[in-house]
């Protein structure tokens, strides 16, 4: 197979998430509408989603997983073993590695997210630089981007899709093979370009209203 530019949403949660309404065949969708080649499933605490669309093989399908850490989120990518939450960050960042995934450091510096706050991000393989959802949306991605550029760790872009429609919103072009596991050693080894645009103030008052709903995991 040659080397694509894959253009890839990192951060799309599924109704699977307590948080989100997007049913997978909305994802199959709206990646198809935005002309997305894959997308990374990551819902809150579960596999379950991830793995149950992957096996439809309608689109490239990351399998992943945004975990409740004591400290804040961190997302798994390219894992197919359930990881417990309320872990310490390092402990969940080598459970990942263990796994077989790496672990991003998602919406680091947005102040209605749970990011990390005071963690060594070197120990990171990735930082997630442009969050759809994340606010202020400019300052807040372009201090992540600042960590990025000072730890030398590669640079990621998600939607932080909860709501079909924000699919897209965010996505990294990544210089790899159509294949998972290319797009992992890819992301790894910094051949990423992250892009992105804010989600639409409706969109955005929307998911706050799901996200009152069940305030313990929203994120």
């Amino acid at each position: 197979m040659n080397s694509l530019k894959l253009k890839i949403d990192l951060h799309v949660h599924t109704c699977y998430s307590c948080d989100a309404i997007t049913t997978l065949r909305d994802v199959v969708v709206y990646s198809k509408k935005r002309g997305l080649n894959g997308i990374a499933i990551t819902d809150h605490n579960t596999l379950d989603g991830a793995l149950k669309l992957a096996q439809k093989k309608e689109l490239i399908v990351i399998p992943g997983v945004e975990i409740d850490t004591l400290q804040g989120h961190i997302i798994a990518l390219n894992t197919t073993t359930p990881i417990p939450p309320k872990l310490s960050p390092h402990e969940t960042i080598q459970r990942i590695h263990e796994a077989g995934g790496i672990a991003v450091a998602p919406h680091l510096t947005a102040i209605t997210k749970a990011g990390l706050r005071r963690q060594p991000i070197s120990n990171f393989d990735a930082i997630e630089v442009i969050n759809s959802m994340a606010f202020p949306f400019f300052f807040s991605n372009h201090l992540s981007r600042k960590l990025a550029i000072r730890y030398s760790l590669p640079q990621t872009a998600g939607s932080d899709s909860h709501l079909p429609q924000a699919i897209g919103r965010a996505y990294t072009i990544i210089d790899a093979d159509p294949e998972v596991n290319d797009i992992i050693r890819a992301i790894k080894m910094g051949a990423t370009i992250p892009i992105g645009k804010p989600i639409s103030w409706t969109v955005r008052l929307q998911k706050v209203a799901l996200s009152l709903k069940s305030p313990k995991e929203g994120g």
